[in-house]
């Protein structure tokens, strides 16, 4: 008798063929044939073939249905959460670790990622946690190289270097730790599926394998994700969909500054941000980054400005720096770091148009120094200042911070809680602060600074300039 060899046998006598796909590793389209451009993400090569065996599907058969219940039927209890060691890592998650949740921390490579979480691992080993740290990028003496340099010990971390999840699953049952830690996402793999470890099948079984894993056993996992060089996550969009809480760890690798942000979070804000600092041993947080991000600031400079932007709960005073210089080109050059680059183009129009700054004809470089990225509109009236204190070259008082949001017309309008901007800047020593005339009215507590209610752009720079 003739099999063929792409034929199986599959159930009760039933012949079922292996199936080759190509899937999009972008967005996880799946399409019969090879395709130069997905349909559906618009990205070009990224089809790779994947074979889909009928016999490896699980089909899930549930003895119990779960029954509707009506919204006053349902009990809730406060999430139960521990702390990491960590004030800045607490603060992104909404107050500590929540039992049960999939984690996953996201960056480009060198940022500090795995530093992160190995000191996480200390601080809670420390604490009576057991720890499980499962790498499929390092060795476990590589691992112990970088633990002795952080001054990680402790009997209560659990270290291994696998891949394979059939094993790491089998592992954390007979371990049965309080936290476990995936580095990375992209190279775990299931044995039952042909497709390479990191392609948009694995990944997306891995993640539900230790979703599956955290939520029946109670178990925080934190699972490390690569980036794509646009900066996003690697892998299926689902990915993100999956998980409770997504973490980005940004900076320049040639800084020593490093901040974590949630961009999403289902116990806690996706507005706040922790501050690290990294040393030759390891991260260091940053409790006052004011403090920090106005160290070495230049005085009598033209061109510099301090803006108050709130991150979350935090107000955080940044310096604001821009230069322009005549072009030597008919196309004058714009360049934004830290800033969105549109913003900046609209809020050089504002001053064209409304004050009558001929900037048509110089280029213009906006930066935000200490590597945090600005995106709310209370930090319109420093990036105005600052190009019109670099454009006239006339410096800003040192002293002076200057809070507000810019509109089309050259009004000045109100931003939210103002009080709490005001007291930082007080904290740090400035002495006069320039905010939107509709907030003078909410101000209540005690304030030991000179406040200065504009209403338009023309009296904000008739404060900073003197006209």
């Amino acid at each position: 008798m003739f099999i063929n060899k792409k034929s199986i046998l599959f159930g009760c006598g039933i012949m079922a063929k292996i199936k080759n796909k190509f899937v999009c590793q972008e967005c996880g389209y799946e399409s019969l044939k090879w395709m130069g451009k997905c349909p559906e993400c618009g990205v070009w090569n990224s089809f790779v073939e994947e074979i889909e065996n009928p016999s490896n599907k699980t089909f899930l058969a549930t003895t119990s249905i779960a029954m509707p219940l009506t919204v006053d039927e349902i009990e809730i209890t406060e999430e139960e959460r521990f702390k990491t060691g960590s004030n800045e890592l607490d603060r992104v998650l909404g107050g500590g670790i929540v039992k049960g949740s999939l984690i996953l921390v996201g960056g480009d490579p060198g940022i500090g990622k795995s530093t992160l979480l190995l000191q996480v691992s200390k601080n809670l080993s420390v604490e009576g946690y057991k720890v499980f740290y499962v790498s499929g990028e390092e060795s476990e003496k590589q691992i112990k190289l970088r633990a002795k340099r952080l001054d990680v010990k402790g009997n209560n971390l659990y270290i291994v270097s696998e891949t394979n999840l059939d094993i790491i699953e089998k592992q954390i049952e007979n371990i049965k730790p309080d936290v476990v830690i995936v580095d990375s996402i992209q190279t775990m793999f299931k044995m039952e599926l042909q497709s390479a470890p990191g392609s948009v099948s694995q990944v997306r079984e891995s993640t539900l394998t230790f979703m599956r894993i955290a939520k029946g056993m109670s178990i925080p996992i934190f699972i490390v994700g690569h980036v794509t060089k646009e900066g996003s996550l690697a892998g299926p969009r689902v990915l993100e969909h999956m998980v409770d809480t997504v973490l980005y760890f940004e900076g320049e690798r040639h800084h020593t500054y490093r901040v974590i942000r949630a961009v999403k979070n289902r116990f806690g804000s996706t507005n706040e941000i922790g501050i690290f600092e990294m040393k030759g041993d390891g991260l260091r947080e940053v409790l006052n980054p004011s403090e920090v991000m106005l160290s070495g600031r230049p005085e009598n400079v033209s061109g510099s400005s301090v803006v108050c932007s709130l991150e979350g709960t935090r107000p955080v005073l940044v310096e604001i720096q821009a230069l322009t210089s005549a072009t030597a080109f008919g196309m004058p050059r714009r360049m934004a770091t830290g800033i969105d680059y549109n913003r900046v183009v609209l809020l050089m129009a504002v001053l064209e148009k409304r004050v009558g700054m001929q900037l048509q004809t110089y280029d213009a470089y906006i930066n935000v120094v200490g590597g945090l990225k600005l995106d709310e509109p209370a930090c319109d009236l420093g990036i105005v200042c600052a190009i019109a204190s670099s454009f006239r070259n006339i410096p800003i008082d040192s002293k002076t911070v200057v809070i507000g949001e810019l509109g089309l017309t050259g009004e000045v309008r109100g931003v939210n809680f103002i009080e709490k901007r005001i007291l930082e800047a007080q904290k740090l020593g400035f002495e006069k602060c320039i905010i939107p005339y509709e907030n003078l009215k909410t101000i209540e507590g005690d304030i030991d600074i000179r406040v200065i209610g504009v209403k338009n752009i023309y009296e904000v720079l008739e404060e900073v300039l003197g006209g």
